[in-house]
């Protein structure tokens, strides 16, 4: 049995896409503008504002309009953080085991500490997990090795010892950086660039209920 085991949060816990989706939508109906149909912004989604923008307005980080719309979506998204995001099927379920085998498990996302922090507990997870670290816990986000090692130095454990589960190409660098074991949830996101077929995780599952047999719980 591995120490821990950490996920990701946005595509791998937790379908945040209609609130995420929905919050970029407002937006664009204020300006007069059509909604996007939320197929077309689920794969961006693990990238989020950024994403949402580049799809909904076709806009950069680097463009003129950009951060006023970025502040827009965000408190958009920020009064509905959790109306309609649910843990994605087998989640649940995955979680309870983890919890009656007394194996330690957290989260490591990129979503700012502002937005991450009450969604988790909308989702009634802050107080099971060992540690939740966001995109601006350590200092700087995934693919970057420090977000892993706060997390471990938090749970305890030696990365080595652990996995990580993810649903972004970033996640599985991020892991590998620290020599952690890591698994594509090919159920997430997966962004826009390559498939989760290149990205050399050390395993690729299609539903959660998949992860308990990878790590060595069934």
């Amino acid at each position: 049995m591995p120490e821990a085991i950490f996920f990701d949060l946005d595509g791998t816990l937790a379908d945040t896409a209609p609130d995420l989706g929905g919050a970029l939508n407002r937006v664009r109906i204020e300006d007069g503008l059509a909604p996007v149909p939320l197929e077309r912004l689920r794969p961006v989604i693990s990238h989020g504002v950024r994403g949402l923008l580049r799809i909904g307005f076709g806009l950069h980080p680097e463009d003129a309009p950009y951060a006023a719309l970025q502040e827009r979506v965000l408190s958009h998204y920020e009064q509905a953080i959790c109306i309609e995001t649910t843990l994605f099927p087998g989640v649940a379920e995955l979680l309870a085991l983890l919890d009656d085998k007394g194996l330690p498990w957290g989260i490591i996302t990129n979503k700012r500490s502002r937005y991450t922090t009450p969604l988790v507990e909308a989702l009634s997870l802050a107080h099971r997990a060992v540690t939740v670290v966001s995109g601006d816990t350590a200092g700087v986000p995934k693919p970057a090795p420090e977000p892993m090692l706060f997390a471990c130095k938090v749970a305890g454990v030696e990365p080595r010892n652990c996995w990580y589960v993810g649903d972004d190409l970033r996640d599985i660098q991020a892991a590998h950086a620290v020599s952690m074991p890591a698994i594509a949830a090919a159920y997430g996101y997966l962004g826009d660039g390559s498939p989760p077929e290149l990205w050399n995780a050390d395993a690729l599952v299609q539903h959660p209920a998949e992860i308990a047999r990878v790590i060595g719980l069934s």
